[in-house]
């Protein structure tokens, strides 16, 4: 209880004192993982719309990966994203291995599975016959498709709550690809992991209970949206 209460100060510390390392490696854990969140609702968002809306041969084969990948392992990710930017690697020769780009793409991969289940569940959950109903009304399909998504802007905005979740909390697939490099990749799961590792418990706290708090005030930003949405 007292490494606790140690960290819970420490973390007051560090925020009030606006300590130049943290606020780097805060900064960073914010960055990359907005800029995966970004891509994940551009790649994922896209691609889950597109699979609802469409009748194919093998559609259900496909909901299945989908929803397999959404629990993608971030180590699996991790190991993956190293063999194919290792210096020996297909992508070896854009040397972007312990950088945070690496990391980018590392979180975007875990994301977009995410986004994508989620946004896919969101459309088909729709009432079958309100695409129809649009499109009796002279609707073009993109504006039909517009249409669908603000009738369905509740859950894809949770779709991007869970993206961002995933992506802000992970540590396995980071570590691997960025490399925990301090001032250089260094985000707060990583660094939360190192101290841990040397016995810092105080200061692991801190990390945590900064880990935290931006996780919240991003997810509140969202939920604000979202219920601006939804006065009821």
């Amino acid at each position: 209880m007292e490494l606790i209460v140690q960290g819970i100060i420490k973390a007051f510390e560090l925020i009030i004192s606006f300590d130049p390392e943290v606020l780097g490696i805060t900064w960073l854990s914010l960055k990359v993982s907005g800029i995966a969140t970004l891509l994940s609702i551009f790649i994922g968002g896209g691609s889950g719309i597109a699979v609802a809306l469409n009748n194919f041969r093998g559609k259900k084969f496909v909901i299945s990966l989908i929803n397999t990948g959404m629990g993608l392992p971030p180590v699996v990710v991790g190991l993956f994203v190293t063999l194919l930017i290792w210096r020996n690697g297909p992508f070896g020769f854009l040397e972007i291995l312990y950088t945070p780009f690496a990391m980018i793409i590392a979180q975007t991969i875990i994301a977009t599975p995410i986004v994508m289940g989620i946004s896919l569940a969101a459309i088909q959950n729709l009432p079958p016959n309100l695409r129809l109903q649009i499109l009796s009304l002279g609707a073009s399909r993109l504006q039909m498709v517009w249409a669908l998504i603000k009738e369905a802007q509740l859950p894809l905005l949770a779709a991007i709550m869970a993206g961002f979740g995933g992506v802000i909390s992970e540590v396995g697939a980071s570590m691997m690809v960025g490399g925990n490099i301090k001032g250089y990749s260094r985000v707060l799961t990583t660094a939360t992991v190192m101290e841990t590792g040397k016995g810092n418990f105080d200061i692991a706290i801190a990390l945590s209970i900064i880990l935290l708090l931006l996780a919240f005030l991003v997810n509140l930003l969202l939920t604000q949206i979202q219920q601006r949405q939804n006065p009821r």
